[in-house]
């Protein structure tokens, strides 16, 4: 699909475009397997798995799973991988964690080419021989010379792709859960709680909660504090068996400990209910089971997974709420007015008591994310718009201040 081209496109203009801000030349550093972060250490382990798949599809004459095994890497890659890790190009100077970064994505481009070259022919050489060819003298002139990449066993960590499958998952499962809420992805979060048949450690759920806006992760056994189960006779099957009983099935079953009835169906396969002195056993294909969700809590659930979403919102999540949409439209508002990355500003926010409160509160959080040496009252600055933030219009003004 096109898809992917444009996002394998996309994660290499990424690339080039912080190479070329930081003349960085991929022959001058190694790639130090041992130093390398979790993140970086996954990526790698994913492409090898990869590259052992491409290998085993091709040799077997099978064109589309090699096509769908491409797919899905370069969507971890560009989703997933350069997305968690967009900060780390952006550290000053050259410190390890950032040649870390550099030398994994420039490896996994150029793997990743060689093991793409028999599929997407065209792009694959424009990419190798930019990142290649230009720094590489020594190198084949294009990548349709090039050996097939060989799979580093040593690199392949599946427990390592198994936990982050786990987290891509719940991850997936937790924005379902938002959406459903309307909950904005810049408001916080007090709590989730996760069932599912696997428990991370800290690193791992750290990442579930900072994707997903959340201030803590709870694992449970059972989540019946938050959700039950609702009932109703599925007319397809019962229908023939119990016609004229129905209002009275359909009764029963309204008034069932939803849970425990939820139990026995899991546990025994059916569940009993007494209709005119006689017993009627009703399987999982003979109900309509929903589930039904406590009040101040949202749930969804897929995969085994089951995750909750406290939806209740403190002050307090409601006042960082704001100080995260704030730090956004001043983003923006530099963006839009020009101001290099690097450029201090000051800044001014008026017009709306609430919000300038809310500034007062947390000045220096603000400041430090958008660089402002200062906050000023009325004063007039160069560049001044009228926002709606969470439902409260404030005007925000921004100036570069002259180093």
């Amino acid at each position: 699909s096109d898809v992917y081209k444009r996002q394998l496109w996309n994660t290499y203009a990424f690339f080039v475009l912080y190479a070329n801000i930081d003349d960085f030349d991929a022959t001058k550093y190694t790639l130090e397997y041992d130093k390398l972060p979790v993140m970086d250490k996954w990526i790698l382990s994913k492409l090898n798995t990869l590259v052992k798949t491409v290998d085993n599809n091709l040799a077997n004459y099978k064109i589309t799973e090699t096509a769908r095994a491409l797919e899905e890497f370069v969507d971890e890659l560009s989703n997933w991988y350069v997305r968690r890790c967009r900060e780390r190009f952006w550290a000053k100077g050259m410190e390890q964690d950032k040649i870390n970064a550099y030398m994994t994505l420039y490896t996994t481009l150029v793997t990743l080419c060689k093991a793409a070259a028999p599929m997407i022919p065209f792009m694959t050489e424009s990419i190798y021989r930019n990142l290649v060819c230009s720094i590489d003298k020594t190198a084949p002139i294009s990548v349709h010379l090039c050996d097939f990449p060989k799979v580093n066993e040593d690199w392949i960590d599946t427990k390592l792709e198994e936990n982050m499958e786990d987290v891509l998952n719940a991850v997936v499962i937790g924005r379902a859960c938002r959406n459903a809420t309307n909950i904005k992805n810049r408001q916080p979060i007090g709590k989730m709680f996760i069932k599912a048949p696997w428990k991370l450690d800290d690193f791992f759920t750290n990442i579930i909660a900072d994707e997903l806006n959340v201030k803590s992760v709870e694992y449970k056994d059972d989540v019946r504090d938050f959700t039950s189960y609702t009932f109703k006779p599925q007319l397809k099957t019962l229908g023939p068996k119990y016609g004229k009983f129905l209002g009275e099935i359909r009764k029963q079953l309204s008034e069932l400990d939803g849970n425990k009835a939820m139990d026995d169906l899991n546990n025994a396969g059916y569940i009993t209910l007494s209709v005119n002195g006689q017993d009627v056993q009703l399987e999982k294909a003979d109900l309509l089971i929903e589930m039904v969700q406590a009040e101040g809590y949202v749930a969804n659930s897929d995969k085994g997974i089951t995750v909750v979403m406290d939806t209740k919102l403190t002050p307090e999540l409601i006042e960082e709420g704001f100080v995260r949409e704030l730090v956004s439209k001043i983003q923006t508002m530099r963006k839009d007015a020009g101001f290099e990355v690097m450029d201090h500003i000051k800044v001014s926010v008026c017009g709306n008591e609430k919000v300038e409160g809310i500034v007062a509160r947390n000045e220096a959080m603000i400041a430090g994310k958008v660089l402002a040496d200062a906050f000023v009252g009325e004063e007039a600055l160069a560049v001044s718009k009228e926002w709606n933030v969470n439902g409260e219009t404030v005007t925000i003004g921004v100036e570069k201040v002259n180093a």
